[in-house]
């Protein structure tokens, strides 16, 4: 029996890191270290400094491999996501079986929380299920960049006894909620934010939160749109990638 942690550690600071994911840190043989591109090369050397900043006392080794990146080339998102998604079992299930022996234990180091956004559970659940390898795996919890937004602007989700919803950019495209006053936007490559300009929204957004990069702007979306969007042109400008997210709220009610 082969034993899979998902750990989450965190939206960017090592501090960020639980009790609960340093113990299992600690119980790892082997590291599995995806990267997809020389751009993101540096997300990998901050999960093995992470490894080198919190494992005492036993020995470890990486386990690296490239893995795709999405490609928008069908109409249906989700069938790209799908397509990917498969592509990425077979890196995965190649690394468990190559790079473990029986009895082992092995990790997946998810930024943020592996279950907002993330796809490794699918992915292992998938694995899983073929049946080829005998395996368990658990699921340790991370801080997401959600929380780490909020507590950096130093502002709740929601209003008192109202709700809060997290999407992406392409839903939030297509218009805000009647429902709610507010949102949390992640996976916005576009801008969508830029829609509403005309309208009386608070906009609370973050880029590299909780790293040295971290950038934070807030206010009025009709006044800090165009600051918004220029530090998100710079910041992929110089680092070849950026992972923001914000959350827009509708104007204080009388």
């Amino acid at each position: 029996m082969k034993k899979i942690l998902i750990i989450g550690i965190g939206a960017g600071d090592p501090d960020y890191l639980t009790i609960q994911a340093v113990n299992a840190l600690n119980r790892v043989d082997v590291f599995f270290m995806l990267d997809k591109g020389a751009s993101k090369d540096r997300l990998v050397a901050s999960r093995k400094a992470i490894c080198e900043r919190f494992i005492t006392g036993r020995t470890y080794r990486f386990a690296e491999a490239r893995i795709p990146d999405l490609v928008i080339g069908k109409p249906d998102l989700l069938a790209c996501v799908d397509e990917l998604n498969k592509d990425k079992q077979i890196v995965y299930e190649r690394l468990i079986a190559d790079e473990m022996a029986d009895g082992e234990c092995g990790a997946f180091l998810v930024w943020g929380d592996p279950t907002l956004y993330d796809s490794t559970i699918r992915i292992v659940e998938a694995i899983v299920a073929t049946g080829r390898h005998e395996i368990e795996y658990e699921v340790i919890a991370g801080i997401t960049s959600v929380q780490a937004l909020a507590a950096k602007h130093r502002v709740p989700l929601n209003r008192i006894g109202g709700a809060v919803e997290i999407t992406t950019g392409r839903r939030i495209a297509e218009g805000f909620p009647d429902h709610l006053d507010s949102v949390v936007v992640m996976l916005d490559a576009d801008g969508a934010y830029k829609r509403f300009v005309d309208e009386d929204i608070d906009i609370y957004w973050g880029a590299y939160v909780g790293t040295e990069e971290e950038i934070l702007i807030s206010g009025k979306l009709k006044d800090v749109a165009e600051e918004i969007e220029r530090a998100r042109t710079e910041a992929r400008r110089a680092n070849g990638w950026i992972m923001d997210s914000y959350l827009m709220r509708r104007g204080t009610p009388e």
